[in-house]
């Protein structure tokens, strides 16, 4: 009867704990996502001036950093909602209460550690699957508008300017389908050329936006005068290709790929930063077990001093920065396998011990 009776107090403790513990955790992630995001659109206006951009297309191009950024910031929040409720439950001396009732830290710090497991689960699906694919869409769709046929404006019987030296007149424009159209493409001076032509249409390739054009004339000059007719010309009108081996971005790789990159990356350079996107990608969620059960041991150790005034608020902070700094660097200067094997055991054993400190009687 009293087992049950404790666990029924256990029970209602946990619900009261974790019910605020939530509740602070979703208000700091939506504030907290909401100013990086703000940051990310302030970054990106380019491409509303350069680019001609509808707000739509813009809107939902930074709304795909939005799992990116929360990524990032899980860790962060997780321990500032930590920090934050329980050291207002400290200051309201019902830790104490607690204590007094022969509740231990361990005890108390059961739902934070819950819920910090929890949510290196869901931080580890996230890095793992979400963000990779959020970072894919993001890297075509930021490529498409800025060199795919969402980039291309053109004006009906006006002249447009694509690019400095590259000039298209076109005189009706339907959809993609181009008639009479006039392009001057004066960007190298070796090579400069006027293309006539009757009909045009504008395509999307690897190798960025092209115009197909049909029944017309070109007139060259540079470093070899040409002139001429032709049935169909298909002219590229930019270099940017977007399959090219400069474009690899290490966030947009697919997880199983970034594992198998590791072993046949071709440059030392792509080795390293392959190993730091695998170690942020699986051991940064371990981060929330870290940081929470750290903050814990800090706040509930510290309050059983009894003192009027505690600095453990400050000393977890403190604490925290020094932590993510480690793991930061370590992340960052990686260079082998090697390297990664021994985060991760660095990483278990310092849970290890701030959990043994927490549990000590």
């Amino acid at each position: 009867m009293l087992l049950g009776f404790i666990l029924s107090v256990m029970t209602i403790i946990s619900r009261y704990f974790s019910r605020q513990l939530i509740m602070v955790f979703f208000m700091l992630l939506a504030v907290l996502t909401g100013l990086a995001w703000m940051v990310q659109i302030m970054s990106m206006m380019k491409f509303l001036l350069n680019y001609g951009v509808n707000v739509g297309s813009f809107m939902v191009l930074t709304s795909l950093m939005i799992p990116f950024i929360v990524s990032i910031i899980i860790p962060f929040v997780t321990f500032i909602a930590i920090v934050f409720v329980y050291n207002k439950l400290i200051a309201d001396s019902e830790v104490s209460v607690m204590a007094a009732s022969g509740l231990s830290p361990a005890q108390i710090a059961r739902p934070a550690l819950c819920l910090a497991a929890i949510l290196t689960a869901l931080h580890l699906a996230l890095n793992i699957f979400i963000v990779p694919a959020s970072q894919t869409e993001f890297y075509n769709m930021q490529w498409n508008l800025r060199y795919g046929l969402a980039h291309l404006k053109l004006k009906e019987s006006a002249f447009t300017v694509l690019s400095p030296g590259l000039v298209v007149y076109v005189d009706k424009v339907s959809g993609y389908d181009l008639s009479h159209v006039m392009l001057s493409d004066m960007r190298d001076n070796r090579s400069q050329r006027t293309i006539f032509a009757e009909k045009g249409k504008l395509v999307a390739t690897l190798r960025g936006l092209s115009i197909v054009m049909s029944n017309g004339s070109i007139q060259g000059n540079g470093d070899m005068t040409v002139s001429g007719t032709f049935d169909t010309f298909d002219m590229d009108l930019n270099v940017a290709e977007k399959s090219s081996s400069s474009s690899y971005r290490v966030r947009s790789v697919p997880t199983q790929m970034l594992m198998q990159d590791v072993f046949d990356s071709p440059t030392a350079k792509r080795h390293r930063a392959v190993l730091t996107e695998l170690a942020t990608r699986l051991l940064d969620p371990l981060m929330n077990l870290i940081l929470a059960a750290l903050c814990l041991t800090i706040l509930l150790r510290s309050s059983l001093l009894r003192r009027r005034t505690s600095f453990a608020p400050a000393i977890s902070v403190v604490a925290m920065a020094v932590v993510m700094a480690a793991f930061m660097s370590a992340t960052n200067m990686m260079k082998s396998i090697t390297d990664f094997v021994v985060l991760f055991v660095v990483q278990i054993i310092v849970l290890g011990i701030i959990l043994g400190l927490l549990y000590k009687k």
